[in-house]
């Protein structure tokens, strides 16, 4: 039974079937993603999807695990199905940065295990992934390169001081791509925000243009109200003042003949 069922919060009952299965299943899985498999290969692909059917099932049965054993079998599941997704990947590059995205299990499956089986897996494809993109850089054969990446990962334990050395330069290696990565998403993620301020003041000038133009279009139809009030009335007074002065005309006309009258008849024509 694995470590992770023993000290699973200390519990006295012993592991169910289902869960007894999905960790043999699980086993099996880690032995096969470290393997060396065909593109063709679609065994691991089927194990993990019973894996996750395995894994729904025994969060609905009632005797089931802690849920840091849970937690601790989700995260095994999600990595195997990642890494199948990013082998599914074209580029070398897109394969190392999806790679670099995957968290393996903390606790391994099995006792014989002393680290975690998808640890080691996790290590084995960025190493794989680090050299296939190091032999399109150099144009050399990517299977050698393959072979020679997983040959140091395989033997980081052995007893010459040479393939210590390398492994530790494998891993000087996959530290640096690693910071390298985190470097460039730390500047998308600045990118991302400065984008994000820049967008949000755009729309307050936008709001506060808006405003303005909301009020000048106001002031605009308030003075035309005043305008046309003003030329109504100035209109009513251009009347007023064209009717008395015609009044004013006719008195006069009619003074003027008047008077004509009177000064004929005072002023009698000449003999």
């Amino acid at each position: 039974m694995a470590p992770g069922v023993e000290g699973s919060s200390g519990a006295t009952m012993a592991a169910t079937r289902l869960e007894l299965n999905l960790m043999r299943l699980l086993s099996r899985c880690e032995a096969l993603a470290a393997e060396r498999r065909d593109p063709e290969e679609w065994r691991l692909e089927k194990y993990v999807a019973a894996l996750e059917d395995m894994l729904r099932e025994l969060k609905k049965q009632s005797s089931k695990p802690a849920p840091e054993l849970l937690n601790e079998y989700s995260r095994k599941v999600d990595f195997l199905k990642g890494l199948l997704e990013a082998e599914k990947l074209s580029s070398s590059t897109e394969k190392a940065l999806a790679n670099q995205f995957l968290a393996p299990g903390r606790t391994p499956t099995t006792a014989k295990e002393r680290t975690p089986a998808t640890k080691t897996v996790h290590l084995q494809t960025k190493a794989r992934c680090t050299g296939q993109m190091r032999s399109e850089l150099l144009g050399t054969d990517p299977l050698a390169a393959d072979d020679s990446e997983e040959l140091n990962i395989r033997r980081r334990k052995g007893l010459t001081s040479d393939e210590k050395q390398s492994a530790v330069e494998l891993d000087a290696v996959l530290q640096h791509h690693q910071d390298m990565q985190e470097k460039l998403a730390e500047e998308m993620l600045s990118l991302a925000r400065s984008l994000k301020n820049n967008t949000l003041a755009a729309q307050n000038v936008i709001k506060q243009d808006n405003q303005t133009l909301s009020h000048s279009l106001r002031m605009a139809d308030q003075n035309f109200e005043k305008l046309k009030d003003e030329s109504d009335r100035l209109e009513q007074h251009a009347k007023k003042s064209v009717n008395w002065l015609l009044w004013i005309m006719l008195i006069v006309v009619c003074f003027i003949f008047i008077s004509m009258i009177l000064f004929i008849r005072i002023f009698p024509k000449l003999k």
